[in-house]
């Protein structure tokens, strides 16, 4: 959504479309059927004034796809009735390229696993970023713990020779 909402920046600020292309990198055909809408209902580029949260609401109007991706999911919907059977697997935990090849074969869902990926991403959001909290445990009273690197116990000056010496663990 935010480059094109740069492209419309580009636009408004009269830059042409070979201009956008250049400094976004977005082809040019993509930035005709993107600026078409505006075209359609006679917007013309106004370089004084951008109104973001405006080209925004425009842009989610235009390509509702932009804004919730399961608009331009087309095989989602498939998935969805096995909502409840997806989360008791992923409770398991069985990992999303097993349960794409159960949907295939057990449940009969023409879906690819990168399809699957993208919906349990989105669909189970909240929950798999909850198994990756990790809460701090407070403080530690001092003195009560110490870490030691057993592989390098110490390391001195010889003061007879003054080369260095260490010592080190070894099992």
């Amino acid at each position: 959504m935010t480059d094109f909402v740069e492209m419309f920046r580009h636009w408004n600020a009269g830059r042409s479309q070979v201009q956008i292309n250049e400094a976004l990198g977005i082809d040019r055909k993509t930035i005709r059927k993107y600026l078409a809408p505006a075209l359609a209902e006679g917007l013309a580029p106004c370089p004084e004034e951008f109104d973001e949260q405006l080209w925004r609401a425009r842009i989610g109007r235009w390509f509702p796809e932009l804004i919730d991706p399961v608009a331009r999911a087309l095989t989602w919907p498939q998935i969805a009735v096995h909502h409840q059977w997806i989360a008791e697997q992923l409770k398991v935990p069985v990992t999303v390229a097993t349960i794409a090849q159960r949907l295939r074969d057990d449940h009969h869902v023409d879906v690819s696993e990168s399809t699957v990926r993208r919906y349990v991403a989105t669909a189970f959001a909240e929950e798999r970023l909850e198994g990756k909290v990790t809460v701090p445990r407070g403080a530690v009273e001092p003195g009560s713990e110490a870490q030691i690197d057993y592989g390098k116990l110490g390391m001195w000056w010889d003061p007879q020779s003054g080369a260095a010496s260490r010592c080190g663990y070894s099992r």
